[in-house]
């Protein structure tokens, strides 16, 4: 067992709102189809009756409903392929970004490719930074039209475009908040950039940026979960990065008093990360620990193989860990089935490389019906491509 691997490469949409991602084209990729009408020019009041100034040079706001969803840059398809098991059909991706026009949808209660959903997306167009960042405004002021924003609110500004694109994103969000600042100022001191805690329906601002002079924008966000996490120099491997941002997916982590079985644990990423949150860990591995794993006073090493090991006497832990390079079928049907079926964990978190099968046909299977599926075993199921995977997907829950 060879245990933590992963690759932190920048990827895209992270929740910081300078954050822009690695390649793509600068081009307007990201609506075609859109035909927004011209937007009211004319200025609008704040609730304490100031007038947003939407700037002189010409912009457009599209007011039709529509939804996009962001992505890792390179998953477009496999995203758009997997909202078509839900009947949901995307139109032509642009660089991290699918679009739907479904009617009267809400997201499904798991999806694994997307970051964030906005359910109430439109298009903004302008020529220049005034432009765009009066567009925004207008299209700030119709998403939250008779809501009251009386606590912090989510303002979250990205893309995975290059330099020259992030640049201009960067500039419009300045002027943005500025004119915010100047003409409703209650709300842009509670516009908050901070990522949610975990998985949920957020109230806010969404802008991804398809080009230089183009947005897509809306309020009704549903945020998957994934992010960018902070490393450690002291852990083993940087694969510990992925098993805290399926604990921030989760929305539960260890805890002190816990019991942690992590299977395939060297060199011990995913113990570390476990036993610093104060539960006892046993790793297992006929390989080493390093670093910071080897002599943990809160992890004990077992040399064994990952898929002979059993818990003794039946004993059930609290969480199962596992991040093996091992064809993802038999890490299920070898250990997560057989572990669950047992009832040997109460919860788990599994990573499954599937580099070289079609993941799209193993979320069928996971999500089925079929002996593999895991809906019907779990209270809580969930699959994501983390932020940290690479050519991976991760697999997490609660058992009943």
């Amino acid at each position: 067992d060879t245990g933590d691997t992963g690759d932190t490469g920048d990827t895209g949409d992270t929740g910081d709102t300078g954050d822009t991602g690695d390649t793509g084209d600068t081009g307007d990729t990201g609506a075609r189809g859109w035909a927004p009408p011209p937007s009211d020019r004319s200025d609008r009041s704040d609730s304490s009756g100031g007038r947003v100034d939407t700037g002189a040079a010409p912009q457009y706001v599209g007011r039709m409903a529509q939804q996009f969803h962001t992505c890792k840059p390179g998953s477009e398809d496999l995203l758009s392929r997997e909202l078509a098991l839900y009947d949901i059909r995307a139109a032509t991706p642009g660089d991290g970004v699918v679009f739907t026009a479904a009617r009267d949808w809400s997201p499904p209660p798991d999806l694994c490719f997307p970051i964030m959903t906005v359910l109430d997306g439109r298009e903004v167009t302008g020529s220049s930074v005034n432009a765009l960042a009066g567009g925004l405004c207008d299209a700030f002021w119709e998403c939250l039209q008779g809501a009251r924003l009386e606590s912090p609110w989510f303002l979250h500004m990205s893309s995975v475009l290059p330099e020259a694109v992030a640049g201009r994103m960067r500039t419009v969000h300045a002027e943005f908040l500025r004119r915010l600042r100047g003409k409703m100022s209650r709300l842009a001191k509670l516009a908050s950039s901070d990522l949610p805690a975990d998985e949920r329906e957020v109230r806010g601002f969404a802008v991804y940026f398809t080009s230089c002079e183009q947005a897509v924008v809306g309020s009704r966000i549903h945020y998957w979960g994934q992010r960018r996490m902070r490393d450690r120099p002291e852990a083993p491997s940087r694969s510990f990065l992925k098993l805290e941002e399926a604990f921030a997916v989760l929305g539960r982590s260890p805890q002190s008093g816990e019991t942690v079985i992590d299977l395939g644990a060297a060199p011990g990423g995913w113990s570390f990360s476990a036993a610093e949150r104060g539960a006892s860990v046993l790793a297992v591995d006929n390989g080493p620990l390093r670093g910071a794993a080897l002599d943990h006073p809160r992890i004990r090493h077992v040399q064994d193989d990952a898929f002979r090991y059993r818990p003794a006497d039946d004993r059930r832990c609290d969480w199962l860990l596992c991040d093996l390079i091992e064809d993802p079928n038999r890490v299920i049907e070898q250990i997560l089935l057989p572990w669950l079926e047992a009832g040997w964990c109460r919860r788990f978190v599994v990573n499954l490389k599937v580099g070289k099968m079609d993941p799209i046909e193993m979320l069928r299977r996971l999500r089925g019906i079929d002996a593999m599926g895991l809906n019907r075993r779990c209270e809580r199921f969930k699959i994501r491509e983390l932020f940290h995977d690479r050519e991976e997907i991760t697999c997490m829950g609660q058992t009943a």
